[in-house]
């Protein structure tokens, strides 16, 4: 369980096929306070931490999370958010996040607005909805929704989330992972049944 609210950057020190698993190698200010078995989450995706070597810390990707999120389209090189797992008793800052992505989007539209920015994402309403002034997860990061429509969404961007999150990396084309509220994916299910 995740709240959405970024911790750090992670850099991407290695990748390594084996078979239809990925595994990953990161960096962070905090790798010598990870722990083997930990779930934390890169981009949203929450993953197991298989290995620590110095201040190197590697997890292993499936093909299903392959496929769902932006994790294939890293180099080594690139930043990903960063959030460890939220402690009982912890504030809620941010709002409830399981981790799991429901697919992705697709920056569609950026604007720098006098010391914020609006993103507009596009993404497959199969994979969730949105409500204006709901919950979205999108890279991680726990946002409030604007504009929305069936297939799209805005955000408001300040500048420390810019500074401090893989949205100063964002451009139009861009994709990122999505979790849509769980509150949100029950009340649709509920709808199509």
């Amino acid at each position: 369980m995740f709240t959405g609210i970024i911790e750090a950057l992670a850099r991407v020190e290695a990748i390594e096929k084996e078979g239809t698993n990925v595994h990953f190698t990161f960096s962070c200010p905090f790798t010598e306070e990870l722990k083997i078995d930990q779930s934390v989450a890169h981009n949203g995706v929450c993953l197991t931490v298989v290995k620590i070597k110095g201040n190197q810390y590697t997890l292993t990707a499936i093909k299903e999370t392959m496929d769902k999120s932006n994790l294939g389209r890293l180099k080594v090189g690139d930043e990903v958010n960063l959030e460890r797992c939220m402690k009982v008793g912890d504030r809620l800052d941010g709002h409830i996040v399981q981790g799991h992505v429901d697919g992705m989007g697709e920056c569609i539209y950026v604007e720098e607005l006098n010391g914020s920015w609006e993103f507009r994402f596009k993404h497959n309403p199969n994979d969730g909805m949105t409500v204006e002034k709901g919950s979205i997860t999108v890279n991680g990061t726990s946002l409030t929704v604007i504009n929305s429509t069936e297939d799209e969404f805005s955000v408001a961007i300040i500048p420390y989330t810019f500074e401090h999150t893989v949205f100063k990396h964002i451009v139009e084309g861009s994709k990122v992972n999505l979790e849509f509220d769980i509150v949100g994916k029950y009340i649709q299910k509920m709808q199509k049944a």
